[in-house]
């Protein structure tokens, strides 16, 4: 008899998941932004329709790049490059970048506004994951372990300077993607220890502004600018249960600004209640479990990595979120992936989820 040949597998329940998060984040989109909208631009649907187009360019990306065999980005090549523009994005950014809000974390081009620090994190997995998988075998001590931590610092450090919750992430990303190398466990956790103590330092010790978020997050209803973190909570408090309804939201109405941008949260729990934002967070946890069983499954150490880096951004990144939301963390801006607004932030989701995708695909059953 001929043997059966094994069939290719599609993680289809991931590629649901994805989908779904999109569509809810548009519908999260209008429902937050439609009041402001309307008073700012006589429409209701200004910043839905951009990230509608956003959305549906990106999700055209992801297919496409689901498509493709993620192994010919398995290259020395590929993963330089990754690494230069990381390095040269974030150099433009601090010399021509564009101001808003007080940050300087964007570059205009052709009238269209990038973060490159939200590439930083696709490209900074690609090149983890390429040069981690071809040198494991190598890496057998706490200083092969730490000499990739500190080829990745000019990346993070280039980052921390104007946005410190980027930053998080990637030395996130950058620490796991070692720790599941390397086989010094012990001494890794003692560095990521050090590094915990040193940001403390640096916020406490650092720039004004920064201690000033630490005061904010202690005692938000005697501070001056405690006032976004109270109407957060005054939104997830009047949720209840169930929540008030869909487009029922009191808060959003001038009273959290921008409440479509990094507060989406506190809007989701206000309208759509407790079981609501419960409902949410394990959404986003279907994702990550989604995420780990393909990287368990992939054909090589290369896709594995890819996936397990995709999966600790986006678990980091809902975990920061939804803490400052909620004033577990001090206020800091990071975006809830998928669901707020934000169009680079969006793209390299979609991105790395083709890429993962792109994994899966190669698994043989």
């Amino acid at each position: 008899m001929a043997k059966k040949q094994p069939r290719k597998y599609f993680d289809y329940p991931m590629l649901f998941v994805v989908l779904f998060l999109v569509g809810f984040g548009l519908v999260m989109i209008y429902s937050t932004s439609s009041y402001t909208s309307q008073i700012r631009y006589g429409n209701t649907t200004h910043w839905l329709v951009r990230q509608a187009a956003i959305a549906a360019g990106s999700l055209f990306l992801m297919f496409l790049v689901t498509r493709i065999d993620y192994r010919i980005f398995k290259k020395k090549a590929w993963a330089n490059m990754a690494y230069a523009a990381s390095i040269i994005s974030l150099l433009a950014v601090l010399a021509l970048g564009v101001v808003t809000k007080g940050s300087k974390r964007w570059i205009s081009i052709g009238g269209i506004q990038l973060q490159p620090s939200e590439f930083a994190k696709l490209f900074l997995i690609v090149f983890l994951a390429y040069y981690l998988s071809v040198n494991s075998h190598k890496i057998k001590t706490f200083w092969g372990s730490l000499k990739w931590v500190l080829i990745c610092l000019p990346i993070i450090g280039l980052v921390i300077v104007e946005n410190l919750s980027t930053a998080i992430v990637l030395c996130a990303i950058t620490g796991i993607l070692i720790f599941v190398i390397s086989p010094c466990s012990k001494q890794l956790i003692g560095l990521a220890a050090g590094v915990v103590g040193l940001g403390t330092a640096y916020l406490v010790f650092g720039p004004a502004y920064r201690m000033e978020r630490i005061q904010i997050w202690l005692d938000p209803e005697h501070h001056e600018k405690g006032l976004q973190t109270m109407q957060s909570l005054y939104a997830i408090g009047s949720g209840g249960i169930f929540g008030k309804g869909l487009g029922q939201s009191m808060q959003k109405m001038g009273f959290i600004p921008e409440s479509h941008n990094d507060m989406i949260f506190s809007i989701v729990c206000e309208e759509l209640g407790l079981f609501g934002a419960f409902a949410v967070i394990a959404i986003f946890l279907v994702l990550i479990w989604r995420m780990l069983i393909i990287a368990m499954n992939a054909q090589d150490l290369f896709g594995s990595l890819i996936a397990i880096g995709v999966a600790v951004h986006v678990s980091i990144q809902m975990l920061i979120n939804v803490g400052v939301v909620t004033n577990l963390f001090p206020p800091t801006g990071i975006p809830l992936p998928f669901i707020s607004y934000g169009g680079s932030s969006l793209m390299v989701l979609l991105l790395e989820m083709g890429l993962v995708l792109s994994v899966s695909r190669q698994i043989k059953i």
